[in-house]
């Protein structure tokens, strides 16, 4: 992969090197491992949202226990969330 720069202060510089000193990495490794956790995030908060919305449709939580045989022992004592 080809290199390149990002211009940022000293300041931002500065805290990117320290964090990644802490974790045993040098910056550019510590900012791959960043933007791959800050993908991961939104995807994860995409996926949530749907979930979200999916549960909200009247006959889903039915079809949910109709087709995967509903919540094990222990977790069907607990409250529901849809």
């Amino acid at each position: 992969m080809a290199d390149t720069t990002v211009k940022v202060d000293t300041q931002t510089r500065d805290r990117f090197a320290a964090i990644a000193a802490s974790r045993g990495q040098s910056v550019r490794a510590y900012l791959a491992d960043l933007a791959q956790r800050e993908e991961n995030q939104a995807k994860l908060s995409a996926a949530t949202a749907a979930f979200e919305r999916a549960v909200t449709r009247p006959g889903f939580a039915e079809a949910f226990d109709r087709d995967f045989g509903g919540l094990p022992e222990a977790a069907s004592a607990a409250p529901r969330a849809a």
